[in-house]
């Protein structure tokens, strides 16, 4: 497995591992990879520090533990790693939900309020349209898109 640090257009840094450099392209060029944060399918590699041994030994990590986010998957998944995911999503759904506040279609104008300090700092969740979250970005609204699925009714 390799690490790569990824960058999306509106220079989020993330990173996401890969069985190797060709399944990275191939994930790329399917069009298959997205910004975690933004939701921005134009992502690239961005510049990486590369790890040197010392001929003495390895070079201890002192970077802090990273937090754990899923890597990217190939549209060629197992059903079992989907369901994991759908799974993994389901609970970030219901943490959510049951921390923060659903403004619903007000998102856009709710958020703006709590980075203006018009409005007290919450967590909060609803729907933008892909021109609000741009608009939201620009103005440097901090938020992110989630992939939350559906509730079975």
């Amino acid at each position: 497995m390799i690490r790569f640090d990824l960058r999306c257009r509106r220079d989020h840094h993330f990173e996401a591992w890969f069985r190797d450099n060709a399944a990275y392209e191939a994930q790329a060029a399917a069009g298959g990879l997205s910004c975690p944060i933004c939701g921005s399918a134009k992502v690239e590699k961005a510049i990486m520090a590369p790890r040197v041994a010392k001929s003495a030994g390895r070079v201890p990590d002192t970077r802090p533990a990273p937090v754990p986010i899923p890597a990217p998957m190939a549209k060629s998944g197992s059903p079992k790693e989907a369901q994991a995911l759908r799974a993994a999503l389901e609970q970030l759904r219901d943490h959510v939900e049951a921390t923060c506040d659903d403004v619903g279609e007000a998102f856009p104008e709710e958020a703006r309020k709590i980075h203006y300090g018009e409005a007290e700092a919450r967590g909060i969740y609803g729907q933008a349209s892909e021109a609000e979250a741009e608009a939201l970005a620009e103005e440097g609204v901090e938020f992110s898109r989630l992939p939350l699925p559906r509730r079975n009714s």
